[in-house]
C-alpha cells in the first residue's frame, strides 16, 4: 500500500495544508487559520487524522532561526504518530503567489499557504 503524505506550511497567521494519497497527485487543502496554537494542532492533527496521514512533510525556513523555533515548537504540540521530515521551503510562497497571480482575486484566505504547502510536498517527492 502507497504510503500517504501531507505537508505543512508553517505560518503565524495560516497553515497552509496539502496531501499526496496515490501516486505523485498532490492536492492543496483549505488552510488552517491560526487562532491560538494549541487549536490550530488540534485542526491539523485532526485533518492528519482523518486522511490517515503515514509521512509529514513539514516546510522548513533554512535563514530564519525564529520560525525554525517557532516550527519545531508546533510540531512538537501536534504530537504526531508518523514520521516527521523538514523540507526546505524557501522561496515557495513567492513561487505559489506567482502561481495564482491573476488567476484569483489576491485574498489572504490561505489559498496562497496550501499552494505553498503542495510545492514543499512536491519538492519532497521529487527529491
Amino acid at each position: 500500500m502507497a504510503k500517504k503524505y501531507a505537508a505543512l506550511d508553517i505560518g503565524l497567521k495560516r497553515i497552509g495544508v496539502a496531501i499526496c494519497l496515490a501516486s505523485d497527485i498532490v492536492t492543496p487543502l483549505n488552510a488552517v487559520l491560526r487562532k491560538n496554537r494549541d487549536q490550530a494542532s488540534r485542526d491539523c492533527l485532526a485533518l492528519l487524522n482523518e486522511w490517515q496521514i503515514d509521512t509529514l512533510i513539514v516546510g522548513y525556513p533554512a535563514s530564519s532561526p525564529e520560525m525554525q523555533r517557532r516550527i519545531d515548537h508546533f510540531i512538537n504540540l501536534l504530537d504526531f504518530k508518523g514520521e516527521v521530515i523538514k523540507q526546505n521551503e524557501d522561496m515557495s510562497s513567492i513561487e505559489a503567489e506567482n502561481l495564482i497571480k491573476g488567476d484569483i482575486k489576491y485574498k489572504r484566505d490561505g489559498r496562497v499557504d496550501s499552494i505553498a504547502a503542495q510545492i514543499i510536498l512536491q519538492r519532497y517527492l521529487n527529491s
